[in-house]
């Protein structure tokens, strides 16, 4: 027993330590049982590449004159307001 320490804090510690234990006896458990699991998902082929996106090539969208006035004022005020 340590002398200066109250039985509560003993008895509170001796329970931290058991809690610290079965949580790591737990984890190495876990880690265990899935290494067997992450071993098969690692046994595929790897990409050769990366696809290409699928979509539309290239999309338009046609403004009128007052469309792209309220637009460009729009950009205006908005990098009025970052700055």
């Amino acid at each position: 027993m340590l002398p200066h320490v109250s039985v509560i804090q003993q008895i509170g510690l001796a329970v931290l330590l058991l809690a610290t234990v079965a949580w790591v006896v737990g984890l190495v458990r876990i880690m265990r049982r899935d290494r067997f699991v992450v071993s098969v998902w690692r046994t595929g082929q790897p990409l050769r590449h990366v696809p290409a996106p699928r979509g539309h090539s290239g999309e338009e969208v046609v403004l009128t004159p007052a469309e792209e006035a309220a637009f460009a004022g729009l950009v205006r005020r908005l990098a009025d307001d970052r700055s």
